[in-house]
């Protein structure tokens, strides 16, 4: 049996997006939070046949476009990648934003998307600038000290913007594509130190994502971003962007409506701001996403790939 799934492709800041826009299985909940527990839980086999090799790649970041319960929304999303299912995806938002105006889902400047972790505002503006309102973001814990396996002590701050990340300023490292490799290295050692000694975010949840930042001559810095499934971001990375806006404001170094500007690894930038409402800090992320192309996949039973390569 060979089953069509039709999508759409787009980048942001050079990470690319695939939005699931036909055949999405019917899932169990009566909230976006509940149906992508339903997804990771299972349509783990339908995840990496729609991301991963062969029809896709670790890098990749897919999105289900669905119906939502919550009337204050207009979209409902969940993100996922070759690893599992994420909480929130800055990024992949901004996508999606380009992706539902190029399919004429939405023709309003301003709506809402319900996500895994909250509800957040879409601003799109000149041809593919998109503004995201994202969830309230926060510091955990500031000076957090790791020891990796050569004795080196790496000292960093636990933080929240969507997902769990932590960051790390002072660890010596040039931020340039040519060490990608020896980045990925040294932030998947520090992810792995960082589950070994039972450091978490709230609520025992995994510090999954591992930042690495430094002076930028284009930026107010620039950054590595190493996400689930040992892929870097090409992005600056919207949730971790937020992130790092939480912490700037927690140690008095930017203010409400402040604009930083982030690169990435890559040399593309976003745009954020924080605001405060009711004591919590709410970032405004601003990047921009281009449309890359649209298809179908086939999933044929008979396929011994079906479902991706096992890893």
């Amino acid at each position: 049996m060979i089953q069509s799934v039709e999508y759409i492709d787009s980048h942001t800041g050079g990470e690319p997006t695939r939005v699931i826009v036909s055949c999405i299985p019917v899932l169990v909940g009566n909230t976006i939070a509940e149906k992508a527990a339903d997804f990771a839980q299972n349509h783990s086999d339908l995840r990496r046949a729609l991301v991963c090799e062969p029809r896709g790649s670790e890098v990749l970041v897919g999105a289900l476009l669905l119906e939502t319960h919550d009337p204050t929304c207009d979209v409902g999303v969940i993100f996922f990648n070759n690893v599992g299912v994420l909480g929130m995806c800055g990024h992949g938002t901004i996508g999606l934003a380009e992706t539902v105006e190029h399919l004429g889902r939405i023709s309003t400047a301003k709506f809402r998307m319900d996500t895994p972790v909250g509800s957040v505002e879409v601003r799109r503006s000149a041809k593919g600038q998109v503004s995201l309102e994202n969830i309230a973001s926060r510091r955990k814990s500031t000076g957090v000290r790791v020891t990796l396996l050569d004795g080196t002590v790496v000292t960093g701050d636990i933080a929240y913007g969507g997902n769990w990340f932590f960051l790390v300023s002072d660890h010596g490292r040039n931020l340039c594509m040519e060490r990608v490799q020896e980045l990925t290295e040294y932030t998947m050692e520090i992810r792995n130190t960082l589950a070994a000694q039972g450091i978490t975010g709230d609520g025992n949840a995994e510090i999954d994502h591992v930042e690495l930042f430094a002076p930028s001559e284009n930026a107010d810095s620039k950054n590595f971003v190493l996400c689930p499934g040992r892929a870097y971001d090409r992005s600056p990375c919207g949730t971790g962007t937020s992130a790092k806006l939480a912490c700037l404001y927690a140690d008095g170094k930017i203010q409400p409506g402040q604009i930083w500007r982030q690169e990435s690894i890559t040399g593309s930038i976003f745009e954020g701001c924080v605001s405060v409402i009711g004591g919590e800090v709410i970032p405004t992320i601003r990047g921009q996403a281009f449309v890359t192309g649209q298809g179908t996949l086939f999933l044929d039973s008979d396929d011994p790939f079906c479902w991706g390569i096992p890893t």
